[in-house]
Order: structure tokens, then sequence, then C-alpha cells
């Protein structure tokens, strides 16, 4: 298994591609067309119509208007005045790269838009937006925020209109995954959704994610960075075939051939057909108002459909991984181990020494990654917390706000990578010297709370919203805590962020065998130090108590013993993690050589 179809790993860019100067005539030549459509506004979101946390270059709206790069963020340009809204991961980034004379940077708590948004707009005026950009919850909340100030109003994209040089929509090599690595078939998958079609009484669903429809045909491809998919929409009948919507550069003959029996391929220009015509059919179609846009429902509800508001059937089975994808995820996995251990011996041989940049952290860890001719891309821009921007949590480093790593200071780094056999996620917190008390205290509590999770054995029907205080009460106990939440769901070889299931509050999808899960609490000091420990879980049927269930971890790489306090631990968490250890050393250890086969040696040695 090689990467040999795909195009060369594409990597983090540190270099923000963004130039104020561009700021001021492009938001001017917006207002000329606001003012050719006769609307006093216009929103332009970050997301394309997939809802992705990558977008292609061709999507990428909100970079062009603002400058502003990050990924998630919410622009909305008036006739006078403009506000780029963030949440507080962007709240240093966004004026970095915005011209803040033009635009105003507005940190909201949800994402979104707020108040604000009624200085921009003047009163009583119309406020344009795309509909293939937003759901209908997001038209809903807007027109509320909006009440008895401005009036919503759907039409055209009017930065298209404007962006005479903007890339073209990317075509991609397809890759269908054989039966060793998909574990399924394409057919039996449909067929599955096609009862769950039937069970909520629909004759159709229409599928706009891509995860989803990659996972349900059994393809990949690269049409954005860090995930591999393919960009399209599907619509899925009760029965009969369904209809994979896309880019006419990306229908082949091959394409067609792969496919054949399995599903149709129609352009995109013919998906609104498609829309239409359910509706005049009288059909009732089955719709995900959370990720669905507004004008795919809007066309349905105009030709006359029936809608059945419910979440997009695929994300519950495609969340319980078969033995294949397990299998590919824990290869991936040892690979991902191989690296780490490279990355982390060089590390611990380097950091003391001073001199070590945040950048230089990430480009040598991808390095190591890029060693494996499997490993494709990273699974999302690594977080590099050097000191205090490691209490930043979803920090990114740039150019610009690089920052050399001083020997005692902690250092944090989250990442991953996508292998042709699976998708992998970590985290590791890295002392540079002696850490003191405090740290010592914070990172321990934190352990304890992964070990917990870990360690877990819970009933059938366990929800992520119900054990996600087994990761928080050893802070809670020291009366800290952290603000996000401690797990998330995971694909195979897909987006290393998946729904519906994780660990947090706001998760109440029960577990099931298969789910693949992160596990990483934390703690964070603003403005001193920043700590998470993750590991990537796999949920399992108990083999000693029927009607349990209980996690397997994935990740294999040594976690910092220098920043515990041993005492702190029970015997059963000391156990825990020597065991852990012990399985480090034994899976990983046999496949590197030399030095990193010391270290680790070292490393994986009981507490």
């Amino acid at each position: 298994m090689t990467a040999q179809n795909f195009p060369p790993a594409v990597f983090q860019s540190f270099e923000e591609k963004s130039d104020k100067k561009t700021v001021a005539p492009r938001l001017a030549a917006l207002r000329g067309a606001m003012a050719k459509a006769g609307v006093d506004g216009f929103l332009v979101p970050r997301a394309d119509a997939h809802r992705g946390e990558s977008v292609p270059a061709s999507d990428a709206r909100l970079a062009y208007i603002t400058g502003f790069t990050g990924s998630a963020g919410l622009a909305v340009v008036g006739p006078r005045k403009a506000a780029l809204f963030v949440d507080s991961r962007y709240t240093l980034q966004a004026p970095a790269q915005t011209d803040t004379r033009k635009v105003a940077v507005v940190q909201t708590d949800r994402g979104g838009m707020n108040e604000a948004v009624t200085s921009v707009i003047p009163k009583g005026g119309k406020l344009a937006y795309d509909p293939w950009l937003h759901t209908p919850g997001e038209v809903r909340e807007m027109t509320t925020l909006l009440a008895d100030h401005a009036t919503l109003v759907p039409g055209p994209n009017l930065v298209d209109a404007i962006w005479s040089d903007r890339p073209a929509p990317p075509v991609s090599t397809i890759e269908f995954l054989g039966h060793n690595r998909a574990g399924r078939t394409a057919a039996d998958k449909i067929g599955e959704i096609q009862k769950s079609i039937a069970a909520d009484h629909a004759d159709a669903t229409v599928l706009t994610l891509p995860e989803s429809i990659c996972w349900l045909l059994n393809m990949r491809g690269r049409d954005v960075p860090n995930t591999p998919f393919v960009l399209g929409f599907a619509i899925v009948p009760r029965k009969g075939l369904p209809t994979l919507y896309l880019d006419p550069a990306k229908i082949t003959d091959e394409l067609k051939a792969a496919l054949a029996g399995v599903a149709k391929v129609a352009t995109r220009k013919a998906f609104a057909i498609a829309l239409s015509r359910l509706g005049k059919s009288g059909r009732t179609v089955l719709v995900d108002p959370a990720s669905a846009p507004e004008a795919v429902v809007a066309a349905l509800k105009e030709g006359g459909a029936s809608l059945v508001e419910r979440r997009d059937p695929v994300l519950l089975p495609k969340s319980r991984k078969n033995a294949a994808e397990l299998s590919g995820m824990r290869e991936a996995h040892v690979l991902d181990g191989v690296a780490m251990a490279k990355f982390l011996a060089w590390f611990d041989d380097t950091a003391p020494k001073g001199g070590l940049t945040e950048i230089g952290i990430v480009t040598a860890l991808e390095a190591f990654r890029r060693e494996e001719e499997t490993c494709v891309d990273a699974s999302f821009d690594t977080i590099s917390g050097a000191g205090p921007n490691g209490a930043i949590v979803h920090y990114r480093v740039t150019d610009k706000t690089d920052r050399t790593l001083n020997p005692g200071e902690i250092m944090l780094v989250d990442s991953g990578a996508q292998y042709l056999s699976g998708t992998t996620d970590i985290t590791r917190t890295l002392s540079t010297t002696k850490p003191n008390d405090e740290e010592r205290d914070r990172y321990t509590r934190v352990l304890k709370g992964m070990i917990a999770i870990s360690m877990a054995r819970f009933p059938k029907g366990t929800t992520g919203a119900q054990i996600d205080i087994l990761a928080r009460q050893f802070l809670w106990q020291a009366g800290v805590t952290y603000n996000h939440g401690t797990g998330h769901g995971v694909g195979a070889y897909l987006g290393v962020h998946e729904g519906p299931v994780g660990i947090s509050s706001r998760y109440s999808t029960p577990f099931e065998v298969g789910n693949i899960i992160s596990n990483e609490p934390g703690y964070y000091k603003t403005g001193a130090y920043g700590i998470r420990i993750e590991n990537l879980i796999t949920v399992v049927e108990s083999a000693e108590f029927p009607g349990y269930m209980e996690f397997e971890t994935l990740t294999l790489a040594p976690i910092d013993k220098r920043l515990i306090r041993k005492s702190l631990l029970t015997e059963a968490e000391r156990a825990w993690l020597d065991a852990y250890h012990h399985r480090v050393w034994k899976e990983i250890g046999p496949l590197v050589k030399g030095k990193v086969k010391d270290w680790l040696k070292d490393a994986t040695a009981e507490l």
C-alpha cells in the first residue's frame, strides 16, 4: 500500500498568505456589487457548502475578502463598515491578517455573529447571503438576531461575482477502497441506509457531507487539505441506486466503471434539478438541518416535497468501525508510534540545548512522519505551543507568532496524520528541564483523568456526557478545570473530527462497539503553560461483564514521566501506566533502531 495515487504529502504551511493591501479594494468591489443587487450588506462565511474543516482555494471567500485564513469565522460587509466575527482562538491572528482600519474584529462566544452586526447594517436594510453556505438553523438564528433591525435576503454569491481570478474547483484523484480497507461493500452500506430511510417513512435522503458520501461509496479523494475527501452531493432513494453529483471534470469513464451497479453519476448542475423533481413528484425527503445548505431545503420545499428533519443517516453507522477499519486504524497507530518515537527522542536530545522554535518542532515532527510512504498528509494543522502559547487551546503557529522554546518551559504538541490505513491524533506535553511543583501537580491530575477514561467500564447505553466527569474530577478537586470537550469522534482514514459520539456534556448519543474517540483532558494557565495528554481509544465489549463496554487504547507513544508527581497516583493508575508503556515498548521497540531504541526503552521503563 503506497501513496502513489496522491500528490506529495502537503503538511503545514506557516506563512499565512494574506495581504492587508487587498482588503480595501476588494471591499470596495463587493460594495459595488451590493449596490447593483440593491442590498445593504453581504455575509461572507468561512464555510463552504459541505461544512468541512478545510475548504478548497476556490471556496476561501472569507480569506479573499478579509485576508483572514483561520478555520472559523464570518464577515459582514455593510455600505460603510465591515466586521469580522471570530471566536477566542483567533483574537490574535485575525487582527494580524486583516486591515483593521477597514474591518472591525469582533470576538464571539459561540462563533457566528452577535449584536455588533447592527452597527454594520443600517436599520431597515437588506442583508444578503448565499443560501448554499448557511444551514436552515443558522438562517433562523441570524433572523432572530436581526429582528426589528434588518432583513435577511437569499441570493447569488456576490463575492464570486467580483472574484476575477478565482481558482478552479479542485479535481483530485479518486481512489476506491478495497474490501481489506473498507470491510463492507458500498452496496451493503447503501442497503443499510435505505432501511433507515424507510424507517423514517421517507422516499429519499440528501447527503451533503463529503465524509458521509465517501464512506458510503468506499471512496477517498484529495479535494481539501488534511482530509481525504471528494467534494460532492448525493441523493439516496429508498429503492434503487443513489446518484452522486460531482464537478463535471471529475466524471470520467473510469469513475463510471468503478461505480457501475453501485451508484449513478451526474453533474452538480443536475443536483438542483433533481431536488426540484423530488418536490414536484411529492416525495418525502430526509434532510439534516444541521448540515444541509438552506438552498437544498428551500429547493425541496419550493418543489412541494415533504421534509423529515433527522440527523444525517450515515453518521451513526460510519462511527461504528468494522473489523477491517479497526485493523487499519491499529496499523496507522503503529506507523505513527514509530514517527513519534523518533520525534520524542530527537526532542529530548535537542530541546535542553535551547534554540528550538515552534515551527522547527513541527517541521521535525512532520519530517519523521513523511518517512513513512503511506503517510499522505497531516490530519490537521499541528498545534505547537511553547511555554505560554501552550495555554492557547487551539493555537496555530505562524511565522509572525513563532516562539523559541526556552529550557525549563513546558512544550505542548497536538498533531496527527492521515495514513492510507487510518487517521491519528495525539497530544503530548513535554518537559525540557525540571518542572516546578505546580506544573507537576496539574500534569498529574490531567494524567489521572486520562487514565480514568482509559480504565472505564460502563453499561451499554452510556453516553459521553455521563463519563466526562471521570476526566475532570481530579482537576475539580484542586479547584480548576478545562473549557473544552474531553473527546471527539475520529474517522477511519476520514475526518479527524466526526460525530455523533464524543466525551463532553454535549454528547447524548450512546457509545457503541467500534466507536473511536479521543481522550484528551487538559489544563491551561494563561500566560504560563498548557497541558494536554491525548490518546485515541475505541469502544470494545467487556470480556468479563456481559452488557458492559470498555475502551481499548490505540495510540502508542510514551507519556512524559518527568512531569508526574508519583505520590498523586494510585497503585491502579501506576499499573495502568506501566502496562501501557510496556505495550508501547513491545509494539514500537522492534521497529526503531540505535539511539531512538535506547531512548524508547528508557521512556517506557516502569515508573
